[in-house]
């Protein structure tokens, strides 16, 4: 038995590395195709292009592994089925679960491994993902530049939109947009140009733009109140206007230099669950001050006041509320003559004009009211949803090191069963399932993102709804049956629908 055991799993690791590494190759060239746009004709070094990749192939790693389990327990015992060497394990008294043994333990071991390297090595990776883009960013300063939005200059109080980039290292602009901002982060300056052109030197630290055919205009800031009502401000035209930009501290940048950002992607479990503990909290309290708020602008409730005679105000306060229950008690003692009217209104004890104060006072608080909740609402929906995002990468780190265990027990049994080996109809097949599982957690994770779900829920989804096939499948291998036995079913329904004749004949 050692010798057979160390045979399936040699072939299984043959098979298993083999695959990952073509994976990762094509997840790679798939990914490069996406950054294209981002990387090509930028002046960026071969190094530089290398560490983005390399940064990204961890952040890979949990698309290619789950899809590697699966592909080669597949083509490891679908080529065993296919030679004959199942039937001949079986013949020996051997079943489908002891040949599986160790692949057990190997699968196992490779959940923990997985959970390590979704917890030590992915953050860091994305980490470093993130500070390099940021960085080019700033030392590529048409890298930072995006057709059809607005984009930081780094290092620069400005931000620049421009329609379309073109020519030698994109720095051809046109219809181009400036904004400049004054030192309290206010936007003063505007300026368009039809075109826009990039020069640098290798030399010098200083970036051109020049722009041509454009309109400058200028917001003027005054220090006297007078002067600012008459809102002052500079407009020009212009056929060429050169703006210098000074790299110098851009050009020392470290591509490899950390920030203090830190999204859910870039934490461990432990921080994950420090993180939403205090998320959580930090919610709540925002939740029942606004609730509280929102509560004493109505005036809905009337507080609940303890009695305390230490103090005048208290009393004071004891006595006016003394005063108002004796009215609302007077009132409701008052004898009723006749029936009450069905039109009468309180507003009709007052007169047209005070109708008209107390309506548009009612009016303006319910719409501010109204406003403070939706703008609220759109606030505590941006927390929530960081709130669902750290739920869902704390529960998805450990829902992709049992994925491992729960694809190969799909993987297995369904290789036995259809019994082909080889990149034919096992790659097919595992694309298939892969697809499924991939596309489901994609959607349940976007669920989750928006609250449709519990995030929970979304990160566990795909694993959940493939535990079932693998058990299915198990069953069906170890009983030595097909994938799908359609004349069992067939029989079924032919019984069920003699049965129904005979009762309606008797």
């Amino acid at each position: 038995m050692k010798i057979l055991d160390r045979y399936i799993l040699s072939r299984f690791l043959f098979n298993f590395f083999s695959s990952f590494v073509i994976l990762m190759f094509i997840f790679i060239f798939q990914t490069i195709w996406l950054f294209i746009d981002e990387l090509a004709g930028k002046g960026l070094d071969i190094v530089i292009i290398g560490k983005f990749l390399f940064y990204l192939m961890p952040n890979l790693t949990e698309k290619v592994l789950p899809l590697t389990v699966l592909l080669s327990s597949i083509l490891t015992f679908g080529t065993f089925a296919e030679n004959y060497e199942f039937a001949a394990m079986k013949a020996s008294g051997i079943s489908l679960q002891r040949a599986m043994r160790s692949l057990i333990v190997f699968i196992v071991f490779l959940c923990f491994v997985t959970f390590y390297f979704a917890n030590n090595i992915i953050p860091p990776s994305e980490q470093k993902i993130y500070n390099l883009r940021r960085n080019i960013a700033k030392v590529k300063p048409a890298v930072a530049i995006s057709e059809g939005v607005f984009s930081d200059f780094e290092g620069t109080d400005m931000n620049i939109k421009v329609d379309r980039k073109y020519g030698d290292k994109d720095r051809f602009l046109d219809n181009v947009i400036i904004h400049r901002k004054s030192k309290t982060n206010i936007n003063t300056t505007v300026i368009k140009a039809k075109t826009g052109e990039l020069k640098s030197s290798e030399r010098s630290d200083i970036l051109q733009l020049v722009l041509k055919d454009g309109h400058y205009y200028e917001e003027i800031e005054t220090k006297k109140s007078d002067a600012k009502r008459k809102q002052p401000f500079a407009r020009s035209d212009f056929e060429t206007y050169t703006m210098n930009i000074d790299l110098a501290s851009l050009n020392d940048q470290d591509l490899d230099a950390q920030s203090d950002v830190s999204t859910d992607k870039m934490k461990n479990v432990a921080r994950l669950y420090k993180d939403i503990d205090s998320l959580k909290d930090n919610n709540i309290r925002v939740v029942t001050t606004f609730s509280k708020n929102i509560t004493n602008r109505m005036g809905a409730f009337l507080p609940n006041f303890e009695k305390d005679t230490t103090s005048k105000p208290a009393v004071a306060t004891l006595a006016k509320i003394d005063s108002i229950k004796w009215a609302k008690d007077s009132l409701a003692n008052l004898p009723i003559t006749g029936k009450p009217d069905p039109n009468l209104n309180v507003t009709d004890l007052f007169g047209r004009m005070q109708k008209l104060q107390i309506f548009n006072s009612a009016q303006n608080s319910v719409n501010n009211i109204l406003n403070s909740i939706k703008g609220k609402k759109e606030e505590l929906g941006k927390r929530y949803k960081i709130y669902n995002l750290h739920v869902l990468s704390l529960h998805k780190k450990f829902a992709l090191a049992l994925s491992c265990v729960i694809l190969f027990f799909v993987g297995a049994p369904l290789g036995a069963i259809i019994r082909k080996g080889g990149l034919g109809l096992p790659m097919v097949v595992a694309i298939i399932l892969f697809l499924t599982y991939y596309f489901i957690g994609v959607f349940a994770g976007n669920y989750a993102k928006e609250g449709n779900i519990h995030p929970i829920l979304g990160a566990w989804l795909p694993t959940v709804i493939m535990l079932p096939l693998g058990i299915f499948l198990t069953k069906r291998a170890t009983a030595d049956k097909g994938l799908m036995s359609f004349g069992n079913v067939l029989d079924y329904f032919m019984d069920l629908f003699k049965r129904k004749k005979k009762e309606s004949n008797d």
